[in-house]
Order: C-alpha cells, then structure tokens, then sequence
C-alpha cells in the first residue's frame, strides 16, 4: 500500500545555464519511478534521477533520504495516517469497522493518482531490492492494526489474537492492492472493503475474541 498526495511545494533549483526551473516531491518521484521500470531500479543512480528531472544531487535528498524512499515514504505516511484515525475512533465503534474505516479512509485517491500508485506498486511487487525491504515497511503497518486490536480485545499485542489479526488485515489488503493494481476494473476502495468484510465475517465465524 503506497499513498501518492500531491505535493505543491516547488523550490526553485538550477538546472544548468538559463534560468532555474522549479519541481515538486512528486514530480521528482514520477521521473524517478519511470527510470527504475524502464532501466530497472538496481541499475539507476541517484545522479541519474536528478539529471533527468533537471534537479541537482542535493535537492534529491532534500526530498528523499535515498533512493529507496522514492517508492517507500509515501507507504510510511499512510502508516501514520492509518494510526492517526484509529487514535481517532470513537469508543463506541466496532472493531472491525473501525479498521476498516481506518485502512479506506488511508487509501483514498484522487483520479490522477492512480497511475502513480499502481506504478509504486509493479515496482515493489518486481523489485527484489525493494521487496527487502517490505519486512520493515509491512512490519509497521501491520503493527498499527495488532496495536488497536490488542486494545480494543484487551489482549497482549504479542498474544496470538492481536497478532493474528493484524498479520490477516495487511494480508487480505496487500491481495485487494494487488488484484487492484492487475485488473483496475473497479475503484481500490471496492476491493479493500470487501476483503476486509471477508475477513470480518471469517473472524465472527471462527469466533476467535481470546487473547
């Protein structure tokens, strides 16, 4: 899960003789990614990056720390969105649809977003330099869940219920973002719900509430 916002912070860099050009976070990114699925995320350098968006070296890493975070920082912000509107939940509000509400409402698009995220996505999904690093980006997301679940069922964050449903909500939602990004036939927000209700209504079956 890869979150694109726009970014319409543009401070001026020089870009060769004549006059500075300006760019985004998001348009760097956009040249970035296009290099790594053209020529292959291993083989493209940070210079290479900033000499094709007409950026110097240093205002690369005005915006990202490195190279990795071009496809990875926006998936960390919406770990912390995520986190912020589950912190947000009112007492009253179900577990299940209080996660779901979280994950969706972390996950909402503008329509010319979406050719960025499912670019995000085919880079993560065939990069192994970037699958290696899941562990820990995954890891955190899932982390937010267990977190409210341990809460809200009163369990031990490492006791197996809490674990188990925060490990089964990224899962269910990294299938609903891959199907997404293969098919693009209905909207994210329609696939992610509907794994989610799956996964609610298995969970309610089992009856699994222990800790």
């Amino acid at each position: 899960m890869a979150r694109s916002p726009a970014d319409s912070s543009r401070p001026a860099v020089a870009a060769g003789p004549g006059r500075p050009r300006s760019t985004t976070r998001r348009e760097l990114a956009l040249v970035a990614m296009r290099l790594f699925e053209r020529q292959g995320y291993a083989t493209v350098t940070v210079d290479e990056v900033a000499a094709a968006a007409g950026v110097s070296r240093r205002t690369f890493f005005r915006y990202f720390p490195n190279k990795a975070s071009v496809v990875w920082l926006d998936f960390d912000s919406e770990v912390a969105q995520i986190r912020r509107l589950l912190a947000a939940t009112p007492a009253g509000t179900a577990m299940f649809p209080a996660i779901r509400e979280a994950v969706l409402g972390a996950n909402r698009y503008r329509p010319e977003d979406l050719p960025e995220l499912r670019l995000r996505m085919r880079l993560i999904g065939t990069a192994p330099e970037l699958q290696a690093l899941a562990v820990r980006h995954y890891g955190a997301w899932e982390a937010a869940i267990t977190e409210f679940a341990a809460d809200r069922l009163g369990a031990d964050p490492d006791g197996l219920a809490a674990r188990a449903l925060g490990a089964a909500t990224l899962a269910v939602c990294r299938a609903a973002y891959e199907i997404w990004a293969e098919h693009a036939d209905a909207p994210l927000s329609r696939y992610l719900a509907r794994a989610l209700r799956e996964l609610e209504s298995g969970w309610a079956a089992d009856g699994s509430d222990d800790g």
